[in-house]
């Protein structure tokens, strides 16, 4: 099969850009072949007055990506065009490429902007509907989304775009990881029928050895506040567990801070994919403690039962379906602090307990999480959406023919 995929790279590394090298990786691996269109939002701020002046129209309909995609498209004739991030640079103007071209488009779903111009459903250190289902308003008004002259941009192309019914008229397919937000996206009027359920892939890193319970607990993820890291750091101020903490962002200066005053906790720095793999397989447990339902997959929990090791989670949204409680991991009531320390350290005092469910989450990720299963599910979906339109171009012809 040919398959276009096109990403435009967040100004700071991300998941979503390790997902579309992952999956690109995966089906050429597979013989697939793969014509690639990307661009990098690093490209605003070397582009001249005019351009960024601009950026707001661009971002609800580019012109220059409708073009470059149709030319790509005319040339390469690729079976389907699959779509990652494409804010701001790329937009929604690139659907209609793909529709005048016959060619089907899929769209992933890997964070909640359709629903949320902060992409986070989190404000004031709460969970925040005010912009689902409605013209986002609310969020330019509060400056959701980096102040509210940035938040209008998210929120016009959000906007415009529902108007013109165009996530269920130009889209033929979503990719949506857990069941709970292909819910979510039902209830902002995404046609039911379009939300295809597709784990995100993470290459099998290898079991973790069985003669170790795991010397530490383990935070991986951006130091923000709706990833729930000011209760991690408030409840780890009186805790001996030993932590390493991996990540950076917003609350990166109140983690050096703990980092100096408890000695149990170590800040690292980045790291190579197979560093990343030794991390996780030497934890006794992982901490996840998101706030809200900001989480549309939580790739880390992936990563973590793929190394067998079991996870420590907020009792909120989509870690409720991710983690099983008593079985994959243990739950905690969102931010809470004092119940994430207690329950840190039962996790910490059962480690019998904790590698059992670590094997448990192995298995979950073996029967369903693996690469080969998202490349597989990715792959029944493109020959679905292949499927309907060659039948409704063959009724279309058949009414024609009349």
């Amino acid at each position: 099969m040919h398959i276009l995929m096109a990403h435009e790279y967040y100004r700071l590394p991300g998941g979503e850009d390790e997902t579309f090298e992952g999956r690109r990786n995966l089906l050429r691996a597979r013989g697939h072949r793969v014509t690639e269109y990307v661009r990098r939002s690093a490209e605003i701020e070397a582009s001249g007055p005019l351009k960024k002046a601009m950026l707001p129209l661009r971002a609800i309909w580019s012109s220059e990506a409708k073009r470059d995609l149709a030319r790509m498209l005319a040339e390469d004739k690729p079976d389907v065009a699959h779509f990652s991030n494409t804010f701001p640079l790329i937009s929604p103007s690139v659907y209609w490429a793909c529709r005048e071209a016959g060619v089907p488009v899929l769209q992933n779903l890997e964070n909640p902007r359709l629903m949320c111009p902060s992409n986070s459903l989190f404000r004031d250190g709460k969970l925040c509907h005010d912009c689902v289902g409605r013209f986002p308003w609310p969020g330019i008004v509060h400056g959701c989304y980096h102040g509210s002259a940035a938040t209008a941009v998210v929120a016009g192309m959000v906007g415009v775009h529902r108007l013109l019914d165009t996530w269920n008229r130009k889209v033929d397919g979503y990719l949506v990881a857990t069941e709970f937000y292909r819910r979510k996206f039902i209830e902002i009027g995404i046609r039911e029928d379009r939300l295809h359920l597709c784990p995100l892939p993470v290459e099998d890193p290898g079991a973790r050895p069985r003669d170790t319970v795991g010397d530490y607990a383990l935070y991986l993820g951006r130091l923000a506040p709706e990833k729930g890291t000011l209760s991690l750091l408030e409840a780890w101020k009186d805790l001996e567990i030993p932590l390493k903490i991996r990540g950076s962002g917003e609350h990166e200066p109140e983690a050096r801070a703990l980092a100096a005053a408890n000695p149990h906790v170590e800040l690292l720095g980045r790291l190579t994919i197979d560093e990343r793999n030794k991390l996780l397989r030497g934890a006794r447990f992982l901490v996840w403690p998101s706030l809200g339902e900001y989480e549309t997959c939580g790739l880390v929990v992936t990563e973590a039962f793929a190394c067998g090791v079991p996870v420590l989670a907020s009792r909120t949204g989509v870690a409720t379906e991710r983690v099983v409680d008593g079985q994959t991991g243990i739950h905690f009531e969102a931010n809470d602090p004092a119940d994430l320390a207690r329950k840190a350290r039962w996790c910490w005092e059962h480690p019998a307990e904790m590698s059992v469910m670590g094997r448990n989450g192995r298995v979950v990720y073996e029967q369903g999480l693996t690469a080969s299963n998202c490349i597989d599910r990715m792959l029944a979906i493109y020959k679905e959406v292949l499927d309907r339109q060659q039948a409704v171009g063959g009724r279309a012809a058949a009414v024609a023919a009349v």
